[in-house]
């Protein structure tokens, strides 16, 4: 891992990503403008140009569609290398005028402001095209579902109900279509969206499977898999987003990363308020939380146990549930970092005093 360069002892090089051009330039370490450039998005031609400026470089962009392989390509031409969270940079998308000519230079005044916040990337293309397929596997999911509530709405305007378990019966499909016999143009119309439906759910148990199968040749999914509640697919999104347990110094940044975490509001003199941070990465929310809600369910282990426990303290389901998620995520991260197997009398024991 490369040392962190101080933003005011570096040569600031500032690129605005355009999917056929880039726009950008650089600042001298006094925070003046030395060069601007317009350059094809190629690697040749960006490298070309960075490697012009003195060293110590600091290389900044903004998350998008194209960093991932700009980073995997770029990097070894920096000091330091920062793509930044675009939401984050509200100077750069509302103050004065917006145009690319612009914004770098923006950008380039608020990475040596230090304001920017970095966004991880691996570098590595092979979890880069993992994570590729694990975060396809959950959109075929949402298409999925999508085709089904298109299914079930169409036939309930004709005055049939049905719901998403049925959608894969048999029987269930024959009562269907039998329904709708009256009208041949109808049974066509959801005879069709039921192979749309179909091919949907081909789709996302080919790559259940196939991410089953990548899984099993990592050491790390395999043990995360073993926590209740967790299983293959929960275990590689959370290895897939994560990638690394150093990204976080503590439980309650990956807390707040994930979306369960609290985050602290006061204003003046008046209360200090808590409440969950809004900002967060939703996939890997929705699968902590999937993960919490299986774990409560499946009875006889540790985190069924501690669930029971806070609704007998008076928590609501729903805090319940999210504390309970929270302890898993914890659970995940700790064991990841240490390298450890999944060991439930230990985990008591370890959680009991923490």
């Amino acid at each position: 891992m490369k040392k962190k360069q101080s933003p005011l002892n570096v040569y600031t090089i500032a690129i605005d990503v355009h999917s056929s051009f880039c726009q950008g330039g650089w600042l001298d370490r006094s925070g003046r403008e030395r060069e601007e450039w317009k350059v094809p998005t190629a690697v040749p031609a960006l490298r070309e140009v960075i490697a012009k400026v003195p060293r110590p470089r600091r290389l900044v962009m903004e998350e998008g569609p194209l960093a991932d392989w700009l980073w995997r390509n770029l990097s070894d031409l920096a000091d330091d290398l920062v793509v930044c969270d675009p939401h984050r940079n509200a100077m750069v998308a509302k103050d004065g005028d917006k145009t690319d000519a612009i914004d770098w230079r923006k950008l380039a005044d608020l990475s040596r402001g230090g304001f920017l916040r970095a966004v991880h990337h691996s570098g590595e293309l092979s979890r880069s095209v993992f994570k590729q397929r694990v975060m396809l596997y959950h959109e075929r999911v949402s298409h999925r579902v999508s085709e089904g509530n298109k299914l079930i709405w169409r036939v309930r305007q004709l005055g049939v109900f049905i719901k998403h378990k049925e959608l894969s019966d048999p029987d269930e499909r024959k009562a269907l279509l039998k329904a709708l016999a009256t009208d041949k143009r109808a049974a066509e119309d959801v005879t069709l969206l039921l192979k749309g439906y179909d091919q949907a759910c081909e789709q996302v148990t080919t790559l259940k499977r196939e991410i089953e199968k990548e899984s099993r040749k990592q050491p790390e999914i395999c043990r995360l898999q073993k926590i209740k509640g967790v299983g293959w697919v929960r275990a590689a999104t959370f290895y897939a987003i994560v990638d690394t347990p150093h990204r976080f110094a503590s439980k309650q940044k990956l807390w707040k990363y994930i979306g369960i975490g609290l985050e602290k509001r006061q204003s003046g003199q008046g209360p200090v308020r808590h409440r969950l941070v809004r900002r967060c990465n939703r996939k890997l929310k929705n699968v902590i939380l999937g993960a919490a809600k299986s774990a409560a369910a499946s009875k006889d282990n540790y985190f069924a146990d501690q669930y029971q426990r806070w609704l007998d303290e008076g928590c609501s389901p729903r805090i319940a549930r999210r504390n309970l998620a929270r302890s898993l995520a914890y659970v995940m991260w700790g064991l990841w970092k240490s390298g450890s197997d999944y060991d439930e009398q230990k985990l008591r024991c370890a959680l009991a005093t923490d």
